[in-house]
């Protein structure tokens, strides 16, 4: 299958939430509520069920948790590069530094779910989950240290990071799942997906962040060009399978998360820029994606 092909059902979705919220009448009070719905209950399921599906062994788990902090240390070091790069606003960069490292998990998981490979969405979900954290803390960490807040208490309450230990702990002790309830996970997580990628299309916004365009191209390039190659390198370090080093180098090519702006927003940083810089990076990773996957197949 052609990776244009691969990916363009999800940009179609994104394209579609877009058209729902400027163009085809509905309100932002629907797209924040089916964020909500999303956020803590489809896409929990998803991961739980993603990950209950297919037995991981501790040895192949552990390098693959090596390999997600490797890329996740990687972004967030090419992040803050930028400030001695670029040399932006102190505040602007504490704002928009989680777009060189944030990830967009609506992709993630349904892309993965397109590749060639059996165990590619297992394996993205354990990536995801393990990678949640640490953008939480990164991301935090970067406004709380300027705006205020309390990293601890955000990740702990995750619903990723909930979801995601339980699906874990289930399956490395090997507890079965009741039939019924795997099906119903399976729903919502089918679900998950299609709303998640319509919400997305939702927040694109390309009003205003001109006066810190050095900046917003620092993060797009930082997450969608440099951080690739990094990927590729740890694969090789770590001894990666083919299909393990695809799900990483698509995992390390993903835009950010469409709810980085309502992090800044809620810590008091500038949620408008970080939107902005959001929008561009989804955008351009329509040519991005197909081009890192080609260069991995």
């Amino acid at each position: 299958m052609s990776v244009i092909l691969l990916i363009l059902p999800d940009f179609l979705l994104i394209a579609l939430g877009w058209l729902l919220l400027h163009r085809l009448g509905f309100d932002r009070t629907f797209f924040d509520g089916a964020e909500k719905l999303v956020y803590f209950v489809l896409f929990p399921a998803l991961l739980f069920h993603s990950i209950t599906r297919t037995p991981l062994s501790l040895g192949n788990t552990t390098v693959l948790m090596a390999a997600t902090i490797g890329v996740m240390l990687g972004g967030i070091v090419l992040a803050w590069l930028g400030r001695l790069i670029v040399r932006p606003d102190p505040a602007a960069h504490a704002s928009v530094a989680q777009c060189g490292f944030r990830f967009n998990t609506y992709l993630a998981l349904s892309l993965a779910g397109g590749l060639p490979w059996p165990g590619a969405q297992t394996t993205m979900a354990v990536l995801v989950g393990f990678a949640v954290p640490i953008s939480n803390i990164g991301a935090v960490h970067a406004l709380a240290s300027r705006h205020g807040g309390n990293a601890l208490r955000e990740i702990a309450r995750n619903p990723y990071i909930l979801a995601t230990l339980a699906a874990l702990a289930c399956n490395f002790l090997r507890v079965p799942i009741p039939h019924v309830l795997d099906v119903a996970l399976g729903r919502l997580g089918a679900c998950a997906l299609a709303i998640g990628l319509l919400c997305v299309g939702a927040t694109l916004s390309l009003r205003g962040g001109r006066a810190h365009a050095p900046l917003m191209a620092w993060m797009v390039a930082a997450k969608l060009v440099l951080l690739p190659p990094v990927a590729l390198i740890l694969a090789w370090a770590l001894g990666l399978s083919a299909g393990e080093r695809l799900v990483l180098v698509l995992f390390s090519a993903l835009p950010t998360a469409s709810s980085a702006h309502v992090l800044a927003a809620r810590m008091g940083g500038d949620g408008r820029l970080v939107a902005v810089t959001m929008s561009i990076g989804t955008l351009l990773s329509a040519v991005t994606l197909p081009l890192w996957l080609d260069a991995v197949t």
